[in-house]
């Protein structure tokens, strides 16, 4: 089969990531002696200096690793909790329904630089300076801009000038669009990753004591600082149409910290898959697998109208029960063994028909009747008014559009069998100003929760928000095996899934199953804001052809035919039992490289 680029072979390293900067930075810990967490690590840094309309250093990650040394998978969780001010009382006082998709008001605690420090410590090999150093080179020296980062600019210019002058002040230098593919400097941002590196290294020649001040130095230190006056003193402009300061202070940020989780699971014929439990939507690539567990997935054409609309009607299924019953397991209790048992899926599966549904429905599990009647209630009541978006993370059309975030990937596994998949987002450039100190935004991520009481992901002082970012490790016969994601928040799980289906079922190597059309449906609310919903919708590349297209109308389906190559960020890699290492990156938006010997 003809793929864009061919799927990398070899036995030393695999890095892939959603831009070919990251992933060189990544190999280049490789060859001086690091290790597959290591790479990561700076892998992350740099796609916050390369792709800041994406992810910024004040966002969130979550990761899914097996390591060689432990012999465990597990979840690194660097998703940041509600302030201690962030209260559903508070929010209506300020005339929200909603919260804005931007502005400080949208903001959690920053926890992507804490993990990836926890990380670094506890797994790495390599010193602070040698994973933030490839990070600091680009910020402070310059690195080609990516043309989507200037259209992003671009779209925002007069906003930014207008609302954000802190903002315009670094991407907007001299006053004027930066050009595409032409070097960009951020060197407030090179400044605060020096200062943190000095903090570090004046603790002497210790390694992990020199990962311990870096992070007092950002949560307790002069980064926390300097947040906690820019929030206090800052009124802002966001998507509600009104100007709001945020409830961020540094005590909440010294009193979280990042934290390892058990995954959640699912054995799925000769595979164990690992994705995050349901603070994020981690569980809904479980569910559909479940569901699919009764079709032979196997007989139907990787791309064909059978296999999409089957597929496609189980995630409506799954996504119904993400609505009704996921939310941060320390404040609600989410029935995920039911959800997952065969007994629940055997009456789900029979929902489905070869007709395309336009119906939300979540099962009804006993004891939890009240809950799903309030969801479904409050996506009734959800006002259609303010569709104006200013930031947020896509749907695919918004990945397109110059006002919205979105998210990167990182994939990386090591000749000593040590394998991580990561899904840093959030603090992107439309997200909120820029702090003048730091250089950089803070993130976005409350918008996950509602304000309405009494659902699983309503808002909540030191709550974590219900997540989009949804990397997986999957296990084969025993053995830890593959490591894959995508951006594009509630599509993440959806490409996903078709390169994992398309890979165990029919074969396909990671870049074959990549390069294969791709297609996702927006039926279920959106997890941003303004919470969008299409019943019966189905977003499907060109490249299926006319007779596909047709057959999936035929079924029902309100077809949105989009350009070819224009669904999913995808990246993979994987680990044979012999130790040949595979590596795939989608040829999609032009970015996303593998690399690795």
């Amino acid at each position: 089969m003809f793929t864009t680029r061919p799927e990398i072979l070899g036995t030393f390293g695999i890095v892939t990531s959603t831009h070919w900067l990251a992933s060189a930075a990544g190999m280049s810990m490789l060859e001086k002696g690091g290790n597959a967490f290591d790479a990561c690590v700076a892998s992350a840094f740099v796609l916050q200096v390369v792709e800041p309309h994406l992810v910024g250093p004040s966002g969130e990650v979550p990761a899914v690793f097996y390591s060689a040394k432990t012999k465990k998978v597990e979840v690194l969780c660097g998703q940041g909790t509600a302030p201690a001010g962030a209260t559903i009382a508070h929010y209506k006082n300020e005339g929200l329904k909603l919260i804005p998709g931007n502005g400080l008001l949208a903001t959690v605690v920053p926890g992507a630089f804490d993990a990836w420090m926890l990380l670094l410590r506890d797994h790495g090999l390599l010193s602070l300076r040698d994973v933030l150093e490839p990070a600091i080179y680009y910020a402070e020296q310059g690195h080609p801009l990516l043309p989507r980062v200037s259209d992003t600019i671009k779209g925002l210019k007069e906003f930014f000038e207008t609302e954000w002058p802190t903002t315009a002040a670094v991407f907007l230098p001299g006053g004027e669009v930066p050009k595409p593919r032409q070097l960009f400097r951020n060197p407030q941002l090179a400044d605060t990753w020096k200062r943190i590196l000095r903090e570090g290294e004046a603790k002497g020649s210790d390694r992990e004591a020199q990962i311990e001040a870096a992070r007092n130095a950002f949560y307790k230190g002069f980064v926390a600082e300097a947040i906690d006056a820019f929030v206090r003193k800052t009124e802002v402009m966001d998507q509600s149409g009104s100007h709001h300061r945020g409830v961020l202070t540094g005590e909440d940020m010294a009193n979280w910290s990042a934290s390892y989780d058990a995954p959640q699971t699912y054995d799925y014929h000769n595979y164990r898959v690992n994705k995050i439990r349901p603070w994020g939507q981690g569980p809904v690539f479980l569910q559909t697998l479940a569901l699919l567990k009764g079709f032979d997935i196997a007989a139907m054409g990787p791309t064909s109208a059978e296999f999409i609309h089957t597929v496609t009607e189980a995630k409506k299924l799954a996504f119904a029960d993400r609505e009704a019953y996921y939310g941060d397991p320390d404040f609600v209790d989410v029935p995920i063994e039911t959800l997952l048992s065969d007994a629940y899926n055997d009456k789900r599966r029979k929902l489905i028909t070869d007709k395309a549904s336009f119906e939300l429905r979540p099962g009804r599990i006993e004891g939890y009747e009240t809950q799903v009647e309030r969801t479904l209630e409050a996506l009734r009541n959800l006002s259609t008014t303010n569709r104006e978006v200013t930031g947020g993370e896509p749907t695919l059309q918004s990945m397109r559009s110059a006002r919205r975030g979105d998210t990167v990937h990182i994939d990386v596994v090591d000749r000593f069998g040590n394998m991580i998949a990561a899904m840093p987002s959030g603090g992107w450039l439309q997200s909120s100003p820029v702090i003048p100190e730091l250089g950089f935004m803070l993130n976005s991520r409350a918008q996950m929760f509602w304000l309405e009481e009494g659902l699983p992901a309503s808002l909540a002082p030191g709550k974590r928000p219900r997540t989009t970012l949804t990397p997986t490790l999957a296990e084969k016969d025993g053995e830890p095996y593959m490591v894959f994601g995508s951006p594009g928040g509630d599509q993440q799980e959806q490409w996903q899934l078709l390169l994992f289906l398309r890979h165990a079922h029919h074969g396909l190597n990671l870049q074959e199953a990549i390069d294969l059309p791709m297609s996702h449906t927006a039926h279920f609310p959106s997890s941003f804001y303004p919470r969008e919903q299409k019943p019966g919708h189905l977003m499907a590349e060109e490249t299926y052809g006319a007779e596909v297209l047709d057959d999936l109308r035929a079924r029902g389906h309100e077809v949105e035919v989009a350009p070819a190559w224009t669904v999913g960020r995808l990246v993979a890699a994987s680990r044979d039992k012999d130790g040949l290492l595979h590596g795939a990156a989608t040829p999609r938006l032009m970015q996303a490289y593998a690399v690795g010997r």
